[in-house]
């Protein structure tokens, strides 16, 4: 599609004239030519040359495209030349001054098909010096000399020079510095391969020079408006006139058809235009903006049927131009170019922006503007755009893109509502005589209608006129519009756009006294309102509705409205008392059967809080419960309440046994006080639950010089505020609520209830034991009730009966063995009451003994409130077998408390720690289920018997005591002499004074006796702490192979003895089996033969001599003692071992060994060791065990076994690697052997000697290891 210019040539050329033009220049006629959108090239020479080229120059010049390239960094375009070949003639050369493009001449050329040298002299160099001189003097530099060569003119010519010498004579006349400026065109209408060739360098050098001449007058042009703009602070500067300057700029982009770069040119006229109006607003007035701010008088709408309103053009160019006569002209030329480029939408988008900055700009202005013709000519210029875009695009392109258009269709709608409030075609009565003089005034501003929709059926202008002449006119063309646009937004998701035209429909039904068509629309829109929570559209739109319900007579949706509406603080106080008596003066009518009007209580009154009395709700049977409600009170005038009630429900729990008053005690609230969410009137549930608005400030700066461009505010959080959710409206409570007047109601009677918070106060008595629910809650005034359903959260208050109970545990953590401690008995009456002499008869016990303080105190409680209502002395009377604790008397449900001090006292020995290992699995998993923090504390049940007054049958009870002490056992050992020694851990919190240890062997032999070595005097043991006792062992005859000892000691706690009580010690049994000292083994080191020390790296000898120290016995009688002809052995196994990684032990570090049994029978073992440290490096390990052959592996493994119980226990110090590596090697060599015999391979088995059996001399011996000469790192270890 080609843009045309119509008129535009002449105006253009006529307006090109010099200022200082002489009047008969003036007086001639213009030269017009026909304007094509192309530029002009003249043509110059022979015409019926030119004439018989012009059809192949006009078809083949636009075919190949050209890369434009533009100056100021701007990209590259591809671009198709035409052009437009006129006569040359003077009058279109430009003169001084003009700033016309339109009509300037990019190209000059001149043509001749010359062949004879002498015509070429006559007459032909003469033309072209005249034709070149005329472009000198108006200073046109663009120019070119077509030589045509044609073969049959040369054939008829016989004195003709060769062709060149002519093109050569021209070039040389007027080509001296520009030879490329005179081409050859050959044969051009022959279709030859030479023909062509010369037609292709003859269209490339006319697009290259053409093109060039384009961007340099073009550039120039561009240059001198920049300089114009910059004058724009200049007083004299006027924005017409740089106007029509940029406007020509414009008009040169879409005669080359690069559309997008013309739009950019109205669109910064747009923006400088509107920067303008800005700072007049603030303050910073341009002068040439007053011509624009002359009244209106003409508001005929955008016209955008044609390409140039030249009309508006002519004003703006004159300077007569109004402000909508800019704007109109201004956009009507930037539609055109959107529909050149197909974006027919973005007219759409522009229009909307357009109309809407119009409004403003006038206002900033001050422009006089009469009542109702803004109006008129938003709405005409609203159905141009439409019509306009309708006419450019089919039916499918316009249903697909409805929401670029649906803003237009909707501001249509409003002017139109607009004007027809404004001509009282909307009142009640019709239009009065004034309302039909400002009609046909906005009629005159019209104007007559353009000729071009003079035959359009539906033209803007007849729909105007035809909805202004009368109402029923005006009625059809709202609906139409307003249905329309309602139907658009539906389509496109835009719901609540639809509400609002729906909400101003509803308006227009109310004032055409049609209610039932109007609620429709307002029930929708409030629907919405309420789910999205826009408060101040819902007050509206319920004042409306409001309205419409009274005019319909639909009293209960009236008065529920109206409650509502009185409740709200949106509206002033004079609306919400009227709604307020509204409701009243109904309430007043008199009542008749089944015609109380139910409501829902959150629009009257607010249930804010509850409280209890007492604050756990729970009250035994005969108990009184108070209730506390905290209502505010909507209404903004006090309201005479006849009675408010609660609905409570009763059940009995199929677990009641668990609603024991300690068990509704824990789980019940502490403080009374209930708090029910605050409720917005009338909202949804779903919207109070939305997130706050999470606003923040946003500054745009310029990246040049960082200055503040705009600021504003944005939501971050818009996706979930503006999320549409579907939730009913409060208008849909349930009607007809009805509360059960039954036995279980609370009820309040006449009071006033006054604006805002209101206590009142219910009371009730137990009556049943079980759960009341407060279901419901409904205040009744009159004819009318306002009721709350349900009761959110759940509130229940419990009524329970009690038995009495007896309640004996700790005052501490723990009870401790031993010392005196204190036990709490806690009495919880219940129904029963306490009388005189009723006691607690508890059965003694040998073990513990109850003791007596006569200022013994028992205190009472209340069992409702927890409070300390008493203090009474507590009698206790002991005997032989019974103790008495006399109770105070009591009334019911109350609670008795006291504490006692109790001793238990053990009366049998703790076993030694070996017999813990007999305990079964089941015991060990129970007795963790026990464990507190001291869990590492043996502990003991003792059980007591209690009767109690309220029951024939005794109560026992349990009472744990810990052991306050841990005892472990170990024998050491230094050749033969033995020595026992016991560690005592204080496993308690408290510190204890100890005395009186004594370790005794339960034989009593005199051939046996252990030594102490331990100090008499009284030692303290505190908290986490041991103390160590230690005996030597001495005998005279042979030694047992097991010995039972026990260990006493006696013990108080340290602060005082408060009790004379003879305390019993602490007492700790144990055994010893094989103790006796079998072998002494021991190690040497010795350097090699020459050297004093032994050196890193350097090979040492390692000696290591096995001692037998006693003859048979019965130890040895087992699998690995050999005997022949009287004389015994033994096979025995050793191992050099260096857990410290100080040694290296080279060859054989292990081996069997045939050991004789008898006294001083030595066996010798030779090895090499390696020093790998310099320093005191204690000895390797050396470790000895029984060689076991395989046969025995059954008896060998019960005595690993048994080794490895023992284990456990403490065994000889210096034997304790020994012992522990002995063990894992047992284990593994059990392991081992158990799967070979499985395999079929029997394997010997090793098996570790008891602890004290074998003693090493050498163990903690050192020998000292110098380094090595040629170290360089020296490395010492210290032990």
């Amino acid at each position: 599609m080609e843009p045309t210019l119509v008129g535009l040539a002449a105006a253009t050329t006529g307006g090109a004239l010099g200022e200082g033009e002489e009047e008969e220049e003036e007086e001639t006629p213009p030269v017009i030519y026909t304007m094509e959108n192309k530029p002009i090239v003249t043509c110059a020479g022979d015409q019926n040359l030119f004439s018989s080229l012009y059809p192949i120059l006009s078809q083949q010049l636009p075919r190949e495209p050209m890369e434009w390239r533009r100056s100021y960094g701007r990209a590259p375009k591809m671009i198709h030349l035409e052009s437009n070949f006129v006569q040359f003639k003077e009058e279109l050369l430009p003169k001084e001054g003009n700033k016309a493009l339109l009509t300037f001449p990019f190209l000059h050329i001149y043509w001749t098909e010359c062949c004879d040298t002498e015509v070429y002299k006559a007459t032909v160099k003469d033309d072209i010096t005249k034709w070149q001189n005329v472009l000198k003097v108006h200073s046109s530099m663009d120019w070119l000399i077509v030589v045509v060569e044609c073969d049959a003119k040369k054939k008829n010519k016989t004195n003709i020079l060769p062709r060149t010498s002519i093109v050569d004579k021209i070039r040389n006349d007027f080509c001296n510095k520009q030879s490329d400026r005179c081409v050859v065109l050959s044969d051009p209408l022959k279709d030859s391969s030479r023909s062509q060739e010369s037609w292709n360098a003859f269209l490339t050098k006319l697009r290259t020079l053409l093109l060039m001449s384009f961007t340099k007058n073009l550039g120039k042009f561009e240059d001198d408006m920049r300089t114009l703009r910059e004058k724009r602070t200049e007083p004299g500067w006027s924005f017409c006139e740089y106007f029509m300057v940029q406007e020509e700029l414009a008009f040169v982009f879409e005669m080359l058809q690069q559309f997008e770069d013309a739009l950019v040119q109205y669109d910064e006229l747009d923006a400088l235009f509107s920067q303008y109006v800005v700072n007049f607003g603030a303050g910073d007035g341009a002068n040439w903006l007053t011509f624009f701010c002359q009244p209106v008088r003409s508001w005929n709408g955008l016209v955008l049927r044609k390409p140039i309103d030249m009309e508006k053009r002519e004003l703006i160019q004159n300077q007569e131009a109004t402000l909508l006569d800019l704007r109109s002209y201004l956009f009507s030329r930037q539609c055109t170019l959107l529909i050149f480029l197909q974006r027919p939408w973005e007219v759409s988008q522009r229009a909307l922006e357009l109309l809407h900055n119009c409004v403003q700009e006038l206002k900033l202005l001050n422009v006089s503007v009469p009542p109702g013709a803004l109006d008129c000519w938003v709405f005409l210029s609203c159905l141009e755009v439409l019509q306009r875009i309708e006419g450019c695009c089919d039916r499918s392109q316009i249903d697909a893109n409805v929401s670029h258009m649906v803003g237009l269709w909707s501001y249509a709608t409003e002017k139109l509502k607009s004007l027809g409030y404004l001509c009282g075609l909307i009142s009640e009565n019709g239009p009065n005589s004034e309302d039909l003089n400002r009609t046909v005034d906005l009629l005159a501003g019209l104007g007559a209608e353009r000729p071009e929709t003079a035959n359009t059926a539906q033209s803007p202008y007849k729909k105007l006129k035809e909805a202004l002449s009368s109402v029923e006119a005006f009625e059809r063309h709202y609906l139409d519009l307003s249905h329309a646009t309602i139907e658009m937004y539906k389509n496109i998701g835009r719901n609540r756009s639809a509400k609002l035209v729906g909400k101003d429909l509803a308006e227009f039904y109310m004032k055409k006294k049609s209610p039932q068509k109007a609620e429709i629309y307002l029930q929708g829109a409030l629907k919405t309102y309420l789910a999205e929570g826009w408060a101040l559209l819902i007050t509206h739109t319920r004042k409306q509705l409001a309205e419409c319900q009274k005019h319909l007579g639909q009293i209960e949706n009236y008065l529920q409205t109206s409650s509502l509406l009185a409740s709200d603080n949106n509206l002033t106080e004079e609306d919400r008392k009227h709604f307020c008596q509204e409701i009243l003066d109904f309430a007043k009518q008199p009542i008749e059967e089944g015609q109380k009007v139910t409501l829902p209580m959150p629009s009257f009154a607010q249930l804010k809080n509850l409280h209890f009395d007492p604050p756990n709700a729970v009250i035994h049977v005969g108990g009184t419960l108070s209730v506390e409600l905290t209502l505010e009170n909507q209404m903004p005038i006090p309201v005479n309440v006849d009675h408010i009630a609660i609905n409570v429900h009763y059940s009995i729990e199929k677990n009641s046994y668990r609603k024991t008053a300690e068990w509704l005690t824990k789980h019940k609230t502490s403080n009374g006080i209930i708090s029910f969410p605050s409720e917005v009137v009338g909202l949804s549930l779903a919207r109070s639950s939305l997130p706050m608005l999470e606003l923040y400030e946003m500054y745009e700066r310029s990246p040049s010089d960082n200055s503040l461009n705009t600021t504003g505010i944005i939501c971050k959080n818009v996706h979930m505020l503006l999320r549409r959710q579907e939730s009913s409206s409060s208008l849909e409570i349930p009607m007809g609520l009805t509360l059960e007047d039954g036995a279980h109601v609370l009820k309040c009677s006449n009071f006033m209830l006054e604006p805002g918070i209101n206590k009142i106060t219910f009371r009730t008595q137990g009556k049943e034991p079980g759960t009341y629910t407060l279901r419901q809650l409904c205040i009744s005034v009159g004819k009318m009730q306002f009721a709350l359903p349900h009761i959110y959260p759940i509130v229940q208050y419990d009524v329970y009966s009690q038995e009495p109970q007896l309640k004996v545990e700790p005052s501490s953590d723990s009870l401790l063995a031993g010392i005196p401690q204190k036990v709490k008995f806690t009495v919880t009456t219940g129904h029963y009451t306490m009388k005189n002499g009723d006691a607690l008869q508890l059965s003694n016990a040998d073990a513990m003994v109850v003791l007596y303080h006569p200022d013994s105190k028992a205190v009472i409680y209340s069992n409702t409130k927890g409070e300390r209502a008493s203090e009474v002395s507590l009698m206790i009377q002991s005997s032989e077998k019974i103790t008495s604790i006399s109770l105070p008397m009591v009334p019911a449900y109350h609670v008795i408390v006291f504490e006692l001090e109790v001793l238990y006292l053990p009366s049998t020995p703790i076993r030694m720690m070996e017999n813990e290992h007999q305990v079964s699995k089941d015991v060990r998993r129970k007795s963790k289920e026990k464990e507190t923090s001291n869990s590492d504390m043996a502990t003991v049940d003792q059980k007591i018997t209690i009767d109690c007054p309220w029951s024939i049958y005794s109560t026992i009870i349990a009472l744990t005591f810990s052991i306050p002490f841990k005892a472990k056992h170990s024998l050491l050992s230094t050749g033969k002499r033995k020595y026992i020694q016991v560690c005592v851990q204080n496993m308690s919190e408290i510190s204890f004074h100890l005395s009186d240890s004594n370790l005794k062997n339960s034989e009593n032999g005199t051939d046996l006796s252990l030594e102490p070595l331990n100090s008499k005097a009284k030692q303290c043991i505190y908290s986490k702490q041991a103390v160590f006792f230690v005996w030597e062992l001495k005998w005279t005859k042979e030694l047992p192979s097991c010995l039972q000892c026990q260990f006493s000691l006696s013990f108080s706690s340290a602060p005082s003895e408060e009790h004379s009580l003879s305390l019993k010690p602490y007492t700790y049994e144990f055994q010893l089996e094989n103790f006796f000292t079998l072998y002494n083994v021991k190690a040497e080191i010795s350097p090699p033969l020459g050297v004093e020390y032994c050196k890193t790296g350097s090979l040492c000898s390692l000696e290591v001599s096995i001692t037998r120290l006693s003859d048979l016995l019965d130890v040895d009688k087992d699998e690995a003692l050999t005997e022949s002809d009287g004389y015994c052995t033994t096979k025995l196994m050793y191992e050099v071992v260096d857990n410290s990684s100080n040694w290296a032990v080279c060859g054989k570090s292990s081996g069997v060994i045939s050991m004789p049994v008898a006294v001083q029978a030595t066996h010798k073992v030779h090895m090499e060791v390696m020093p790998l440290f310099a320093g005191y490096l204690p000895f390797p390990d050396v470790r000895l065990f029984k060689y076991l052959p395989h046969h025995s592996a059954h008896s060998m493994q019960l005595d690993a076994d048994s080794w490895i119980e023992n284990d456990n226990l403490s065994v000889d110090k210096n034997m304790d690697d020994q012992a522990d590596s002995s063990s894992i090697k047992s284990r593994g060599s059990i392991h081992s052997a158990a799967s070979a015999e499985h395999k079929g391979l029997p394997m010997p088995r090793l098996q570790p000697f008891s602890p004290g059996q074998v003693f090493n001399s050498s163990a903690g011996m050192q020998i000292l290891v110098i380094p090595s000469k040629d170290d360089h790192i020296l490395e010492v270890n210290v032990t």
